[in-house]
Protein backbone atom coordinates (compact mmCIF):
# COMPACT_ATOMS: atom_id res chain seq x y z
CA UNK A 1 0.00 0.00 0.00
CA UNK A 2 1.19 3.51 -0.73
CA UNK A 3 2.33 5.57 2.22
CA UNK A 4 5.16 7.92 3.07
CA UNK A 5 7.64 5.05 3.39
CA UNK A 6 6.50 2.52 0.82
CA UNK A 7 5.47 2.83 -2.80
CA UNK A 8 2.91 0.55 -4.33
CA UNK A 9 4.68 -1.68 -6.86
CA UNK A 10 3.28 -3.98 -9.51
CA UNK A 11 5.25 -6.45 -11.50
CA UNK A 12 5.04 -6.25 -15.29
CA UNK A 13 5.07 -9.24 -17.66
CA UNK A 14 8.76 -8.73 -18.36
CA UNK A 15 9.52 -9.36 -14.71
CA UNK A 16 10.62 -5.78 -14.14
CA UNK A 17 8.86 -4.01 -11.31
CA UNK A 18 7.20 -0.75 -12.24
CA UNK A 19 6.58 1.81 -9.52
CA UNK A 20 3.39 3.77 -9.77
CA UNK A 21 3.69 7.26 -8.42
CA UNK A 22 2.92 10.79 -9.45
CA UNK A 23 5.27 13.68 -10.00
CA UNK A 24 5.09 16.25 -7.25
CA UNK A 25 5.31 19.04 -9.76
CA UNK A 26 1.93 20.48 -10.69
CA UNK A 27 1.02 20.25 -14.36
CA UNK A 28 -0.32 23.18 -16.35
CA UNK A 29 -3.46 22.99 -18.44
CA UNK A 30 -4.65 25.19 -21.27
CA UNK A 31 -8.09 26.50 -20.52
CA UNK A 32 -10.85 25.67 -22.96
CA UNK A 33 -14.36 27.05 -23.45
CA UNK A 34 -16.77 26.18 -20.69
CA UNK A 35 -20.04 24.37 -21.25
CA UNK A 36 -22.79 26.13 -19.36
CA UNK A 37 -26.32 25.75 -20.62
CA UNK A 38 -29.03 28.34 -20.73
CA UNK A 39 -30.94 27.23 -17.68
CA UNK A 40 -30.20 27.35 -13.95
CA UNK A 41 -26.88 26.08 -12.59
CA UNK A 42 -28.16 22.68 -11.53
CA UNK A 43 -29.97 22.38 -14.83
CA UNK A 44 -27.04 23.47 -16.97
CA UNK A 45 -24.48 21.32 -15.23
CA UNK A 46 -26.57 18.24 -15.92
CA UNK A 47 -26.99 18.91 -19.64
CA UNK A 48 -24.79 15.95 -20.50
CA UNK A 49 -26.98 13.58 -18.56
CA UNK A 50 -30.58 14.74 -18.50
CA UNK A 51 -32.65 17.28 -20.43
CA UNK A 52 -35.09 14.66 -21.65
CA UNK A 53 -37.68 15.37 -24.31
CA UNK A 54 -39.75 12.33 -23.51
CA UNK A 55 -38.56 9.95 -20.84
CA UNK A 56 -41.73 7.93 -21.31
CA UNK A 57 -40.58 7.08 -24.81
CA UNK A 58 -37.22 5.76 -23.63
CA UNK A 59 -36.25 2.17 -24.18
CA UNK A 60 -37.55 -0.56 -21.92
CA UNK A 61 -37.35 -4.29 -22.37
CA UNK A 62 -40.60 -5.85 -23.49
CA UNK A 63 -40.71 -7.75 -20.23
CA UNK A 64 -40.51 -4.59 -18.13
CA UNK A 65 -43.55 -2.80 -16.82
CA UNK A 66 -43.92 0.97 -16.72
CA UNK A 67 -43.68 1.20 -12.93
CA UNK A 68 -40.88 3.48 -11.81
CA UNK A 69 -38.12 1.59 -9.98
CA UNK A 70 -38.46 4.17 -7.22
CA UNK A 71 -41.95 2.79 -6.55
CA UNK A 72 -40.87 -0.85 -6.40
CA UNK A 73 -39.88 -2.79 -3.30
CA UNK A 74 -37.02 -5.06 -4.37
CA UNK A 75 -34.51 -7.16 -2.45
CA UNK A 76 -31.56 -9.20 -3.60
CA UNK A 77 -30.98 -12.81 -2.57
CA UNK A 78 -29.17 -11.64 0.58
CA UNK A 79 -32.17 -9.60 1.69
CA UNK A 80 -30.64 -6.20 1.00
CA UNK A 81 -32.76 -3.42 -0.48
CA UNK A 82 -30.01 -0.78 -0.61
CA UNK A 83 -30.26 -0.29 -4.37
CA UNK A 84 -32.70 0.87 -7.03
CA UNK A 85 -32.64 -0.82 -10.42
CA UNK A 86 -35.20 -1.64 -13.09
CA UNK A 87 -35.58 -5.34 -12.30
CA UNK A 88 -33.40 -7.33 -9.90
CA UNK A 89 -34.54 -10.52 -11.64
CA UNK A 90 -32.36 -9.64 -14.63
CA UNK A 91 -29.21 -10.18 -12.54
CA UNK A 92 -28.32 -13.53 -14.10
CA UNK A 93 -28.24 -12.04 -17.59
CA UNK A 94 -26.14 -9.13 -16.38
CA UNK A 95 -23.66 -11.50 -14.75
CA UNK A 96 -23.08 -13.21 -18.09
CA UNK A 97 -22.36 -9.87 -19.73
CA UNK A 98 -19.87 -8.99 -16.99
CA UNK A 99 -18.09 -12.31 -17.47
CA UNK A 100 -17.78 -11.64 -21.20
CA UNK A 101 -16.38 -8.16 -20.51
CA UNK A 102 -13.76 -9.59 -18.16
CA UNK A 103 -12.22 -11.50 -21.07
CA UNK A 104 -11.56 -8.24 -22.94
CA UNK A 105 -10.21 -6.30 -19.94
CA UNK A 106 -6.83 -7.97 -19.36
CA UNK A 107 -5.10 -5.11 -17.55
CA UNK A 108 -7.86 -4.59 -15.02
CA UNK A 109 -8.05 -8.30 -14.30
CA UNK A 110 -4.25 -8.43 -13.92
CA UNK A 111 -4.37 -5.50 -11.50
CA UNK A 112 -7.11 -7.24 -9.51
CA UNK A 113 -5.07 -10.43 -9.29
CA UNK A 114 -1.78 -8.78 -8.36
CA UNK A 115 -3.03 -6.19 -5.89
CA UNK A 116 -5.94 -7.81 -4.09
CA UNK A 117 -3.59 -9.39 -1.55
CA UNK A 118 -2.31 -5.99 -0.44
CA UNK A 119 -5.77 -4.36 -0.49
CA UNK A 120 -4.44 -0.90 -1.44
CA UNK A 121 -7.97 0.53 -1.21
CA UNK A 122 -8.84 -0.91 2.20
CA UNK A 123 -10.93 1.67 3.99
CA UNK A 124 -11.74 3.58 0.83
CA UNK A 125 -15.37 4.60 0.42
CA UNK A 126 -15.83 5.46 -3.23
CA UNK A 127 -18.92 7.13 -4.61
CA UNK A 128 -19.11 6.90 -8.39
CA UNK A 129 -21.14 8.44 -11.16
CA UNK A 130 -20.32 6.90 -14.54
CA UNK A 131 -21.97 5.00 -17.37
CA UNK A 132 -23.18 1.73 -15.86
CA UNK A 133 -22.19 -0.97 -18.32
CA UNK A 134 -20.60 -4.39 -18.11
CA UNK A 135 -17.18 -2.74 -18.35
CA UNK A 136 -17.94 -0.40 -15.45
CA UNK A 137 -19.08 -3.43 -13.47
CA UNK A 138 -15.65 -5.02 -13.94
CA UNK A 139 -14.07 -1.81 -12.62
CA UNK A 140 -16.41 -1.68 -9.62
CA UNK A 141 -15.77 -5.31 -8.73
CA UNK A 142 -12.04 -4.71 -9.08
CA UNK A 143 -12.24 -1.78 -6.68
CA UNK A 144 -14.17 -4.00 -4.30
CA UNK A 145 -11.52 -6.73 -4.57
CA UNK A 146 -8.87 -4.13 -3.72
CA UNK A 147 -10.69 -3.31 -0.48
CA UNK A 148 -13.00 -0.42 -1.38
CA UNK A 149 -16.67 0.08 -0.55
CA UNK A 150 -18.60 1.55 -3.48
CA UNK A 151 -21.91 3.28 -4.11
CA UNK A 152 -22.82 4.08 -7.71
CA UNK A 153 -25.17 6.13 -9.90
CA UNK A 154 -25.33 6.68 -13.66
CA UNK A 155 -23.91 9.77 -15.39
CA UNK A 156 -26.27 9.43 -18.37
CA UNK A 157 -29.99 8.67 -18.32
CA UNK A 158 -29.86 6.42 -21.38
CA UNK A 159 -26.58 4.50 -21.12
CA UNK A 160 -27.36 2.18 -18.18
CA UNK A 161 -27.63 -1.53 -18.97
CA UNK A 162 -30.48 -2.61 -16.69
CA UNK A 163 -29.34 -6.22 -16.46
CA UNK A 164 -25.82 -5.17 -15.44
CA UNK A 165 -27.18 -2.81 -12.78
CA UNK A 166 -29.25 -5.74 -11.49
CA UNK A 167 -26.20 -8.02 -11.38
CA UNK A 168 -24.25 -5.46 -9.37
CA UNK A 169 -27.15 -5.01 -6.95
CA UNK A 170 -27.39 -8.79 -6.56
CA UNK A 171 -23.66 -8.87 -5.74
CA UNK A 172 -24.18 -6.38 -2.94
CA UNK A 173 -23.21 -3.10 -4.63
CA UNK A 174 -25.57 -0.21 -3.83
CA UNK A 175 -26.45 0.84 -7.38
CA UNK A 176 -29.07 3.46 -8.19
CA UNK A 177 -29.65 3.60 -11.95
CA UNK A 178 -31.86 2.43 -14.79
CA UNK A 179 -32.19 3.19 -18.48
CA UNK A 180 -34.60 6.05 -19.20
CA UNK A 181 -34.41 8.01 -15.97
CA UNK A 182 -36.13 11.38 -15.77
CA UNK A 183 -34.14 14.42 -14.63
CA UNK A 184 -35.68 14.12 -11.18
CA UNK A 185 -34.74 10.42 -11.10
CA UNK A 186 -31.19 11.29 -12.12
CA UNK A 187 -30.57 13.64 -9.19
CA UNK A 188 -32.48 11.37 -6.81
CA UNK A 189 -30.16 8.48 -7.67
CA UNK A 190 -27.07 10.59 -7.07
CA UNK A 191 -28.45 11.76 -3.75
CA UNK A 192 -29.18 8.18 -2.66
CA UNK A 193 -25.53 7.34 -3.26
CA UNK A 194 -24.24 10.29 -1.26
CA UNK A 195 -26.81 10.87 1.46
CA UNK A 196 -26.87 7.65 3.48
CA UNK A 197 -26.84 7.25 7.24
CA UNK A 198 -23.64 5.83 8.68
CA UNK A 199 -21.64 6.03 5.44
CA UNK A 200 -19.65 8.93 4.04
CA UNK A 201 -17.49 8.83 0.92
CA UNK A 202 -13.80 9.63 1.04
CA UNK A 203 -13.16 9.31 -2.72
CA UNK A 204 -15.09 10.45 -5.81
CA UNK A 205 -14.99 8.85 -9.26
CA UNK A 206 -16.90 11.09 -11.66
CA UNK A 207 -17.72 11.25 -15.36
CA UNK A 208 -19.05 14.67 -16.33
CA UNK A 209 -18.88 16.48 -12.99
CA UNK A 210 -22.51 16.05 -11.91
CA UNK A 211 -21.67 14.07 -8.77
CA UNK A 212 -18.96 16.52 -7.74
CA UNK A 213 -21.35 19.42 -8.32
CA UNK A 214 -24.10 17.78 -6.27
CA UNK A 215 -21.84 17.29 -3.27
CA UNK A 216 -20.56 20.87 -3.52
CA UNK A 217 -24.13 22.13 -3.72
CA UNK A 218 -25.88 19.94 -1.14
CA UNK A 219 -23.22 18.47 1.16
CA UNK A 220 -20.13 20.72 1.12
CA UNK A 221 -19.02 19.54 4.56
CA UNK A 222 -18.36 16.08 3.09
CA UNK A 223 -15.23 17.43 1.44
CA UNK A 224 -13.58 17.60 4.85
CA UNK A 225 -13.15 13.81 4.66
CA UNK A 226 -12.81 13.35 0.90
CA UNK A 227 -9.22 12.67 -0.16
CA UNK A 228 -9.62 13.30 -3.86
CA UNK A 229 -11.59 13.28 -7.10
CA UNK A 230 -10.86 11.26 -10.24
CA UNK A 231 -12.53 12.69 -13.36
CA UNK A 232 -12.50 11.11 -16.82
CA UNK A 233 -14.46 13.42 -19.13
CA UNK A 234 -13.67 16.66 -20.94
CA UNK A 235 -16.78 18.23 -19.42
CA UNK A 236 -15.92 17.25 -15.88
CA UNK A 237 -12.27 18.27 -16.22
CA UNK A 238 -13.29 21.73 -17.44
CA UNK A 239 -15.48 22.14 -14.38
CA UNK A 240 -12.65 21.10 -12.08
CA UNK A 241 -10.33 23.68 -13.61
CA UNK A 242 -13.04 26.30 -13.23
CA UNK A 243 -13.33 25.45 -9.52
CA UNK A 244 -9.54 25.54 -9.16
CA UNK A 245 -9.26 28.91 -10.89
CA UNK A 246 -11.98 30.32 -8.63
CA UNK A 247 -10.25 28.96 -5.53
CA UNK A 248 -13.19 26.67 -4.75
CA UNK A 249 -11.55 23.29 -5.31
CA UNK A 250 -11.01 22.00 -1.79
CA UNK A 251 -9.49 18.58 -2.54
CA UNK A 252 -6.90 17.24 -5.03
CA UNK A 253 -8.27 16.01 -8.36
CA UNK A 254 -6.83 13.72 -11.03
CA UNK A 255 -7.47 14.56 -14.69
CA UNK A 256 -7.75 11.12 -16.28
CA UNK A 257 -9.21 12.50 -19.51
CA UNK A 258 -5.95 14.04 -20.68
CA UNK A 259 -3.82 10.98 -20.08
CA UNK A 260 -2.31 9.72 -23.34
CA UNK A 261 -3.97 6.32 -23.11
CA UNK A 262 -7.41 7.86 -22.51
CA UNK A 263 -7.07 10.44 -25.28
CA UNK A 264 -5.77 8.12 -27.93
CA UNK A 265 -7.58 4.89 -27.17
CA UNK A 266 -10.90 5.90 -25.61
CA UNK A 267 -11.39 8.96 -27.79
CA UNK A 268 -9.69 8.10 -31.11
CA UNK A 269 -9.75 4.34 -31.56
CA UNK A 270 -12.99 3.77 -29.67
CA UNK A 271 -14.96 6.38 -31.62
CA UNK A 272 -13.49 5.13 -34.88
CA UNK A 273 -15.42 1.91 -34.33
CA UNK A 274 -18.44 2.98 -32.30
CA UNK A 275 -19.61 5.79 -34.63
CA UNK A 276 -20.41 3.24 -37.32
CA UNK A 277 -22.06 0.90 -34.82
CA UNK A 278 -24.32 3.64 -33.46
CA UNK A 279 -25.39 4.88 -36.89
CA UNK A 280 -26.02 1.38 -38.25
CA UNK A 281 -28.11 0.25 -35.28
CA UNK A 282 -30.31 3.32 -35.35
CA UNK A 283 -30.70 4.02 -39.09
CA UNK A 284 -29.64 0.88 -41.03
CA UNK A 285 -28.02 3.22 -43.52
CA UNK A 286 -25.38 2.65 -46.21
CA UNK A 287 -22.34 4.90 -45.77
CA UNK A 288 -20.86 4.69 -49.26
CA UNK A 289 -21.31 7.95 -51.17
CA UNK A 290 -23.05 9.74 -48.29
CA UNK A 291 -22.00 13.34 -47.58
CA UNK A 292 -21.09 13.80 -43.92
CA UNK A 293 -19.96 16.85 -41.99
CA UNK A 294 -18.04 16.22 -38.76
CA UNK A 295 -17.88 19.24 -36.46
CA UNK A 296 -14.57 19.16 -34.62
CA UNK A 297 -11.30 17.41 -35.49
CA UNK A 298 -10.00 16.54 -32.04
CA UNK A 299 -9.35 12.89 -31.14
CA UNK A 300 -13.06 11.99 -31.35
CA UNK A 301 -13.49 13.81 -34.64
CA UNK A 302 -10.40 12.15 -36.10
CA UNK A 303 -11.77 8.71 -35.23
CA UNK A 304 -15.19 9.45 -36.74
CA UNK A 305 -13.72 10.89 -39.94
CA UNK A 306 -11.34 7.97 -40.44
CA UNK A 307 -14.14 5.43 -40.07
CA UNK A 308 -16.55 7.21 -42.42
CA UNK A 309 -13.86 7.83 -45.04
CA UNK A 310 -12.96 4.15 -45.00
CA UNK A 311 -16.62 3.29 -45.67
CA UNK A 312 -16.68 5.49 -48.78
CA UNK A 313 -18.38 8.57 -47.36
CA UNK A 314 -17.56 12.09 -48.56
CA UNK A 315 -16.44 13.79 -45.35
CA UNK A 316 -16.27 17.52 -44.56
CA UNK A 317 -14.79 18.93 -41.37
CA UNK A 318 -15.48 22.12 -39.40
CA UNK A 319 -12.88 23.34 -36.91
CA UNK A 320 -11.95 26.49 -34.95
CA UNK A 321 -8.35 25.48 -34.15
CA UNK A 322 -5.94 26.11 -37.07
CA UNK A 323 -3.68 23.24 -35.98
CA UNK A 324 -6.50 20.70 -35.96
CA UNK A 325 -7.79 22.26 -39.17
CA UNK A 326 -4.42 21.76 -40.89
CA UNK A 327 -4.37 18.15 -39.69
CA UNK A 328 -7.79 17.62 -41.29
CA UNK A 329 -6.55 19.06 -44.57
CA UNK A 330 -3.41 16.91 -44.53
CA UNK A 331 -5.58 13.84 -43.86
CA UNK A 332 -7.52 14.56 -47.04
CA UNK A 333 -10.66 16.20 -45.67
CA UNK A 334 -12.16 19.44 -46.95
CA UNK A 335 -12.35 22.11 -44.26
CA UNK A 336 -15.58 24.12 -44.44
CA UNK A 337 -17.91 26.28 -42.41
CA UNK A 338 -21.10 24.48 -41.44
CA UNK A 339 -23.24 27.04 -43.28
CA UNK A 340 -21.49 26.17 -46.55
CA UNK A 341 -22.58 22.53 -46.63
CA UNK A 342 -25.60 22.31 -44.34
CA UNK A 343 -28.09 22.14 -47.23
CA UNK A 344 -26.38 19.21 -48.98
CA UNK A 345 -25.06 16.82 -46.34
CA UNK A 346 -26.79 13.58 -45.38
CA UNK A 347 -25.32 13.32 -41.86
CA UNK A 348 -24.25 15.92 -39.29
CA UNK A 349 -22.03 14.71 -36.41
CA UNK A 350 -20.88 16.98 -33.57
CA UNK A 351 -17.75 16.24 -31.53
CA UNK A 352 -16.54 19.60 -30.27
CA UNK A 353 -17.45 19.64 -26.57
CA UNK A 354 -18.93 23.11 -27.16
CA UNK A 355 -22.51 24.42 -27.10
CA UNK A 356 -24.88 25.46 -29.90
CA UNK A 357 -22.65 24.07 -32.63
CA UNK A 358 -25.78 23.11 -34.58
CA UNK A 359 -28.40 25.83 -34.12
CA UNK A 360 -32.06 26.08 -35.10
CA UNK A 361 -30.99 28.04 -38.18
CA UNK A 362 -28.86 25.09 -39.29
CA UNK A 363 -31.65 22.63 -38.53
CA UNK A 364 -34.14 24.67 -40.58
CA UNK A 365 -31.81 24.58 -43.60
CA UNK A 366 -31.06 20.84 -43.53
CA UNK A 367 -32.40 18.71 -46.34
CA UNK A 368 -35.14 16.15 -45.86
CA UNK A 369 -34.09 13.01 -43.90
CA UNK A 370 -30.76 14.47 -42.78
CA UNK A 371 -29.41 12.51 -39.80
CA UNK A 372 -28.23 14.58 -36.82
CA UNK A 373 -26.24 13.12 -33.93
CA UNK A 374 -23.65 13.94 -31.28
CA UNK A 375 -20.46 12.13 -30.32
CA UNK A 376 -19.38 14.59 -27.62
CA UNK A 377 -19.99 13.97 -23.93
CA UNK A 378 -22.43 16.86 -23.48
CA UNK A 379 -25.74 17.21 -25.30
CA UNK A 380 -25.40 20.99 -25.53
CA UNK A 381 -23.81 20.76 -28.99
CA UNK A 382 -27.13 20.43 -30.83
CA UNK A 383 -29.81 22.98 -29.93
CA UNK A 384 -32.48 20.36 -29.32
CA UNK A 385 -34.48 22.71 -27.09
CA UNK A 386 -35.23 24.92 -30.10
CA UNK A 387 -37.02 22.00 -31.75
CA UNK A 388 -39.58 21.67 -28.96
CA UNK A 389 -42.02 24.16 -30.39
CA UNK A 390 -45.70 23.82 -31.37
CA UNK A 391 -45.10 24.08 -35.12
CA UNK A 392 -42.79 21.04 -35.16
CA UNK A 393 -44.00 17.47 -34.71
CA UNK A 394 -41.92 14.84 -32.91
CA UNK A 395 -42.43 11.25 -33.98
CA UNK A 396 -40.72 8.37 -32.18
CA UNK A 397 -39.51 5.86 -34.78
CA UNK A 398 -37.66 3.40 -32.58
CA UNK A 399 -35.54 3.46 -29.44
CA UNK A 400 -33.40 6.65 -29.48
CA UNK A 401 -34.58 7.64 -32.97
CA UNK A 402 -36.95 10.58 -33.51
CA UNK A 403 -38.34 12.23 -36.61
CA UNK A 404 -38.71 15.98 -36.17
CA UNK A 405 -41.19 17.11 -38.82
CA UNK A 406 -41.55 20.65 -40.19
CA UNK A 407 -44.92 22.07 -41.37
CA UNK A 408 -43.94 21.60 -45.04
CA UNK A 409 -43.32 17.88 -44.44
CA UNK A 410 -39.53 18.04 -44.22
CA UNK A 411 -38.11 15.88 -41.50
CA UNK A 412 -34.76 15.30 -39.86
CA UNK A 413 -33.68 12.15 -38.04
CA UNK A 414 -32.46 13.03 -34.54
CA UNK A 415 -30.53 10.34 -32.68
CA UNK A 416 -30.51 9.97 -28.86
CA UNK A 417 -32.07 13.44 -28.52
CA UNK A 418 -28.61 14.92 -29.05
CA UNK A 419 -26.90 12.86 -26.36
CA UNK A 420 -23.79 10.75 -26.72
CA UNK A 421 -24.55 8.47 -29.65
CA UNK A 422 -22.35 5.47 -29.03
CA UNK A 423 -23.26 4.85 -25.39
CA UNK A 424 -26.92 5.77 -25.87
CA UNK A 425 -27.57 3.78 -29.03
CA UNK A 426 -24.94 1.05 -29.20
CA UNK A 427 -21.86 -0.01 -27.27
CA UNK A 428 -18.16 0.79 -27.21
CA UNK A 429 -15.29 -1.73 -27.47
CA UNK A 430 -14.59 -3.39 -24.15
CA UNK A 431 -10.85 -3.50 -24.74
CA UNK A 432 -10.69 0.28 -25.00
CA UNK A 433 -12.64 0.72 -21.79
CA UNK A 434 -10.17 -1.61 -20.09
CA UNK A 435 -7.51 1.04 -20.69
CA UNK A 436 -9.60 3.84 -19.20
CA UNK A 437 -10.81 1.74 -16.26
CA UNK A 438 -7.28 0.63 -15.37
CA UNK A 439 -6.13 4.25 -15.38
CA UNK A 440 -9.04 5.22 -13.14
CA UNK A 441 -8.25 2.43 -10.69
CA UNK A 442 -4.57 3.38 -10.47
CA UNK A 443 -5.45 7.06 -10.01
CA UNK A 444 -7.78 6.16 -7.13
CA UNK A 445 -5.05 4.05 -5.53
CA UNK A 446 -2.55 6.89 -5.79
CA UNK A 447 -4.82 9.62 -4.45
CA UNK A 448 -6.11 7.47 -1.61
CA UNK A 449 -2.66 6.36 -0.43
CA UNK A 450 -0.71 9.56 -1.09
CA UNK A 451 0.94 11.00 2.02
CA UNK A 452 -0.45 14.28 3.28
CA UNK A 453 1.03 17.20 1.42
CA UNK A 454 1.93 15.42 -1.80
CA UNK A 455 -1.09 16.92 -3.56
CA UNK A 456 -2.50 20.39 -3.06
CA UNK A 457 -6.05 21.51 -3.74
CA UNK A 458 -5.56 21.52 -7.49
CA UNK A 459 -5.98 19.44 -10.65
CA UNK A 460 -3.16 17.06 -11.60
CA UNK A 461 -2.33 15.24 -14.79
CA UNK A 462 -1.29 11.61 -14.80
CA UNK A 463 2.44 11.00 -15.26
CA UNK A 464 3.91 9.34 -18.33
CA UNK A 465 5.07 6.43 -16.17
CA UNK A 466 1.50 5.47 -15.38
CA UNK A 467 0.39 5.83 -19.01
CA UNK A 468 3.22 3.57 -20.10
CA UNK A 469 2.42 1.02 -17.43
CA UNK A 470 -1.26 0.86 -18.44
CA UNK A 471 -0.24 0.40 -22.07
CA UNK A 472 2.25 -2.34 -21.17
CA UNK A 473 -0.43 -4.34 -19.36
CA UNK A 474 -2.43 -4.56 -22.60
CA UNK A 475 0.40 -5.58 -24.93
CA UNK A 476 0.33 -9.33 -24.06
CA UNK A 477 -3.14 -9.50 -25.62
CA UNK A 478 -1.47 -9.01 -29.00
CA UNK A 479 1.52 -11.24 -28.22
CA UNK A 480 3.55 -8.06 -28.60
CA UNK A 481 7.21 -7.94 -27.56
CA UNK A 482 8.80 -4.65 -26.54
CA UNK A 483 12.40 -3.92 -27.50
CA UNK A 484 14.57 -3.11 -24.48
CA UNK A 485 17.23 -0.42 -24.47
CA UNK A 486 20.81 -1.39 -23.86
CA UNK A 487 22.70 0.44 -21.15
CA UNK A 488 24.63 2.31 -23.83
CA UNK A 489 21.45 3.32 -25.68
CA UNK A 490 19.75 4.48 -22.47
CA UNK A 491 22.79 6.57 -21.54
CA UNK A 492 22.90 8.09 -25.04
CA UNK A 493 19.24 9.11 -24.84
CA UNK A 494 19.45 10.14 -21.19
CA UNK A 495 16.65 7.77 -20.22
CA UNK A 496 15.97 5.22 -17.53
CA UNK A 497 15.82 1.79 -19.18
CA UNK A 498 12.42 1.22 -17.62
CA UNK A 499 10.92 4.57 -18.62
CA UNK A 500 9.36 7.01 -18.82
CA UNK A 501 10.43 7.12 -22.45
CA UNK A 502 8.95 10.48 -23.45
CA UNK A 503 8.95 13.89 -21.77
CA UNK A 504 5.68 15.37 -20.59
CA UNK A 505 5.60 17.81 -23.48
CA UNK A 506 5.79 15.05 -26.11
CA UNK A 507 2.76 14.86 -28.41
CA UNK A 508 1.91 11.33 -29.51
Amino acid sequence: MLNSKKKYCVSGNSGIKAQIQFADQKQEFNKRPTKIGRRSLSRSISQSSTDSYSSAASYTDSSDDETSPRDKQQKNSKGSSDFCVKNIKQAEFGRREIEIAEQEMPALMALRKRAQGEKPLAGAKIVGCTHITAQTAVLMETLGALGAQCRWAACNIYSTLNEVAAALAESGFPVFAWKGESEDDFWWCIDRCVNVEGWQPNMILDDGGDLTHWIYKKYPNMFKKIKGIVEESVTGVHRLYQLSKAGKLCVPAMNVNDSVTKQKFDNLYCCRESILDGLKRTTDMMFGGKQVVVCGYGEVGKGCCAALKAMGSIVYVTEIDPICALQACMDGFRLVKLNEVIRQVDIVITCTGNKNVVTREHLDRMKNSCIVCNMGHSNTEIDVASLRTPELTWERVRSQVDHVIWPDGKRIVLLAEGRLLNLSCSTVPTFVLSITATTQALALIELYNAPEGRYKQDVYLLPKKMDEYVASLHLPTFDAHLTELTDEQAKYLGLNKNGPFKPNYYRY
